[in-house]
């Protein structure tokens, strides 16, 4: 099992005048994070409960703060399972890391998919693979938006890092378009995420818990 940690580095060019002290106002243009479930983010081989639910839920002015930090457990793997509450055009992956060798080195992005653990994660073709660079930068990873048009949650498999036994990934962010459904207000939206009907990609990770193959999921 490998650990991933990925750094996104979000320069938003052409907006013009800005700093990297001024990228709020560009960032949060297309930055998703009200639209993400907190609540149903599962990370298995995190060292401590929840710690990947936590450096998501850092918000953007939050991202460069060194706490809390997700570290992997067994070996250097991570496998993150984040659903949204409704469908999302996904533009890139934010991640940031330490500037050693336990930075993510190889992340692989699975496409709407609640019922992945280690093993299948390994054996299944992935959406896209990203490359991370051993920095301490935030790290921008553009998708292939036509691959990720309709994303209703991601699956983040962090494969290996730069050599160490153990993965950190300190804040994990997406930019992307959030999309209501059936062209419904967002209020109705939320209300219809309530349905039971509506809940198959979080009941879905009930399966990879009984998995008990890594802690934390």
């Amino acid at each position: 099992m490998s650990h991933n940690h990925s750094h996104s580095h979000n320069h938003d060019h052409g907006l013009g005048n800005h700093s990297h002290d001024d990228e709020v106002e560009p960032a949060l243009q297309t930055l998703i994070w009200k639209q993400i479930d907190f609540e149903s983010i599962r990370t298995l081989n995190e060292s401590e409960p929840d710690q990947g639910a936590k450096i998501v839920e850092k918000t953007w002015s939050q991202r460069l703060d060194p706490e809390p930090m997700l570290e992997s457990d067994s070996d250097e793997q991570i496998l993150m399972f984040v659903p949204f509450t409704g469908v999302l055009k996904l533009h890139s992956v934010l991640v940031r890391s330490l500037e050693d060798s336990s930075a993510p080195k190889t992340l692989k992005l699975y496409l709407n998919r609640d019922d992945l653990d280690f093993s299948t994660a390994s054996d299944l073709q992935p959406k896209q693979t990203l490359e991370l660079s051993q920095t301490s930068e935030i790290q921008d990873l553009p998708v292939k938006r036509t691959s990720f048009g309709n994303t209703y949650s991601l699956t983040l498999f962090f494969e290996d890092n730069f050599g160490n036994d153990i993965t950190r990934i300190s804040w994990i962010g997406f930019k992307g378009e959030f999309m209501n459904l059936n062209r419904e207000p967002v209020e109705v939206l939320y209300e219809k995420a309530a349905n039971p009907k509506d809940h198959t990609l979080i009941q879905g990770v009930g399966d990879m818990a009984s998995q008990g193959t890594r802690h934390g999921m």
